[in-house]
């Protein structure tokens, strides 16, 4: 079923006059309401919200959607005093991103009690009163490449700016939220595990990054010579000293001038960043934060992200919690011109409530990985699915298809799932990208018209299993034009044997030797397209797409697959035939079985490679050198899967144990690579919980 429309009584969508295109314009939304015994908050906006009743955290919102589609939040609200402040913080970024659309910012909002509606946005301010906030610095770095702007903030410069208020002419689209409202549970620091002194540099170094480097028509922000601080220089100045080490159990510490300290916070946690601090003069408060510690220290800029949050405070007392979410493990409090007391350092969680389950084992790093895997799906499942919850937020294709099934398993529903692919179903088209593609991850805009092919392949793909999990025809039904739209579009690259050839924009199999191997035809690409037609052909009863697949895979077999045993990658347009590259490559022959190219039955001998000598052994054995390692993403999970499929339970347990016991232990998180150096908390890797289940181990 897809989501309702929702009308709004009496708000009406309004925000600064003049405004609605200008970057990172943080508003104020504050109305005074009467004591209620039932009041509900009837909300959306552009492009994010923070919700306060009576300075206690609510709620945040909106759930991201298409172009011209606004999520409505109808949350009840607790209205127990004879007066009541309902605070709402709207961050209007208007800046293209990989985790929200480019619209213009505005507010909708009304309350209803038992009495109607009680407060209501309006361009004359009845109710609602909005204005700047002044703290809060507007002029400030990209928090990364895929996502909008830093934090930064002057807390000496207090109140609020009166603004005058319009009334947006823009067109909206108002549907339910559909998915689940967050618990927003509170995790406090476990510990502090490092003290130490700083000294300040003269000179600030500058992170060179494309998230500001390539601000311009493509990427928008602000120029690096505009900013009222470049947060990332600023706290690089810095020169750090460790001087302890020893490890106090506790959620606060006092620091003093040029001092720090770090916290663990246990695992990697997902949230809002919060804090009580105390000062005793005017002070500079720099918060640095990360997954992992590297030597030691935390490294900030990492994975290209500016975790970073800097603020200036006055001489008293003051709370602190973050307007956006962000994911880490360490967290370092810098005290630069006075000593400071911080106490209460937390989390406000964003993402899935808890689930109520177990792994039947008595395999302590078992649990342990099945725990790392609920944690990792409960960050990364919220309005949509993430590929990170840290520096992108974004809802990738491909990844979805893997974290749709830890949904079913961890639910027994698809809720997050029928949100995420009617998002992608929603609009009439996409801007920037050729007609009938989809975006690689959306809600968001890529002004450099860039795509993945493959991935759109997987959103049909996915559509597959959606409709065996659910039985929902009407969404299969709503999405046909979107799939043949894109099966038009591919049909321009097919070659004289039906094989795709040279496709074009970020043509994407795996971060690893695959990713070299993609031209001029590509056979993983291809027999991802060939079950793409299948699974269409059978979610539209198109008999001829059905032949059309099967022909493809033929096609495959016989021009791929050599006497070597193995199915080559690629092959080369030279004097107008195709010449095979010569290339092998672990994720390929994944590939092929995986897609329904190759069967066990049909190639038995390739099939007892596969499970006897690949894997994560054969770094070490040293079996079938001229065949290209996979990587965790996505070859790894297709071997792991395709083991799981055909009844290889020891062998699935013990690579799951080898590939992610390390992670579990380091940040109770799974992670994006192998290694640490991207995201150590990635969506896609709690795929781990579908094997289990498929072994009957969860209860």
């Amino acid at each position: 079923m897809l989501s309702r429309k929702v009308t709004f009584k009496k708000a009406r969508p309004v925000w600064k006059e003049g405004a609605s295109r200008e970057m990172n314009i943080t508003l104020v939304f504050k109305a005074e309401c009467a004591k209620s015994d039932k009041a509900v908050l009837r909300i959306t906006g552009a492009s994010y919200y923070n919700i306060y009743v009576n300075d206690s955290f609510a709620a945040v919102g909106p759930a991201r959607t298409a172009h011209g589609f606004y999520r409505v939040d109808e949350l009840p609200i607790t209205l127990d005093r004879e007066t009541n402040t309902v605070s709402i913080i709207v961050m209007g970024y208007a800046a293209n991103s990989f985790c929200h659309i480019d619209a213009p910012s505005f507010l909708a909002a009304e309350i209803e009690t038992e009495n109607g509606i009680t407060a209501y946005t309006d361009k004359d301010q009845t109710y609602f009163r909005a204005g700047i906030w002044n703290a809060k610095l507007r002029r400030v770095q990209r928090y990364s490449y895929q996502r909008p702007f830093c934090e930064a903030y002057d807390f000496t410069r207090s109140g609020y700016t009166d603004v005058l208020l319009e009334e947006s002419d823009e067109h909206k689209e108002y549907i339910e939220r559909g998915v689940f409202y967050g618990e927003y549970e509170t995790e406090k620091a476990v510990s502090v595990i490092q003290r130490g002194t700083f000294g300040i540099t003269d000179k600030e170094k500058y992170f060179d990054d494309r998230a500001i480097s390539a601000v311009g028509p493509n990427l928008k922000g602000f120029p690096k010579d505009t900013l009222e601080i470049l947060s990332t220089s600023y706290v690089q100045r810095f020169d750090p000293e460790i001087t302890d080490e020893s490890v106090s159990r506790t959620d606060g510490a006092r620091i003093g001038r040029r001092c720090f300290a770090t916290f663990d916070m246990g695992k990697n946690l997902t949230g809002l960043i919060g804090f009580e601090l105390e000062c005793s003069s005017e002070n500079a408060i720099t918060v640095i934060f990360d997954e992992i510690l590297r030597d030691g220290n935390i490294d900030y800029t990492r994975m290209h992200s500016a975790n970073v949050i800097v603020m200036k405070t006055s001489p008293g007392k003051m709370r602190f919690l973050s307007v956006e979410p962000y994911t880490f493990r360490f967290i370092r409090f810098y005290s630069e011109n006075a000593d400071s007391d911080i106490r209460n350092v937390h989390i406000r969680r964003i993402g899935a409530p808890a689930v109520n389950k177990k792994l039947k084992s008595d395999d302590n790093d078992l649990r342990l990985i099945f725990d790392a895997a609920v944690e990792t799906y409960r960050q990364n499942t919220f309005d949509i699915y993430m590929d990170c919850p840290s520096r992108e937020r974004a809802g990738w294709l491909c990844d979805s298809f893997f974290t749709s099934r830890v949904e079913r398993v961890l639910t027994g529903g698809s809720q997050v799932e029928r949100n995420f692919l009617e998002n992608f179903i929603l609009p009439d088209g996409f801007k920037c990208l050729p007609e009938g593609m989809l975006p690689m991850c959306y809600p968001s805009d890529h002004y450099n018209g860039e795509f993945i092919p493959n991935w759109a392949m997987w959103f049909v793909v996915e559509l597959g299993e959606y409709m065996k999990r659910t039985s929902d025809r009407e969404l299969i039904a709503k999405a046909k034009d979107k799939v043949y739209a894109l099966l038009k579009y591919f049909r321009r690259f097919e070659n004289e044997y039906g094989l795709l050839e040279k496709l074009e924009s970020w043509v994407f199999l795996e971060w690893s030797k695959s990713n070299e191997l993609v031209q001029d035809v590509n056979f993983p690409s291809n027999m991802l397209y060939a079950k793409m037609k299948g699974v269409a052909a059978e979610l539209y009863g198109d008999g001829e797409l059905a032949k059309e697949a099967d022909e493809l895979r033929n096609v495959i077999r016989k021009m791929s697959y050599t006497e070597k045993g193995f199915f080559c990658d690629n092959a080369y347009r030279k004097d107008g035939a195709l010449e095979l590259s010569g290339e092998y490559t672990e994720s390929c022959q994944y590939y092929a079985f995986h897609t329904g190219t190759a069967t066990p039955e049909m190639y038995p001998e390739l099939w007892d490679i596969l499970v006897r000598d690949f894997g994560r052994d054969r770094r070490s054995s040293g079996k079938w050198p001229e065949i290209y390692f996979a990587n965790a993403f996505i070859g790894n999970y297709l071997r792991m899967d395709l083991l799981t499929m055909y009844g290889s339970r020891d062998v699935v347990l013990k690579n799951i144990s080898d590939y992610f016991t390390y992670m579990a232990e380091k940040t109770g998180t799974l992670w994006e690579n192998e290694g640490d150096h991207a995201s150590c908390d990635h969506g896609f890797a709690s795929h781990v919980l579908y094997w289990f289940d498929r072994f009957g181990m969860i209860e």
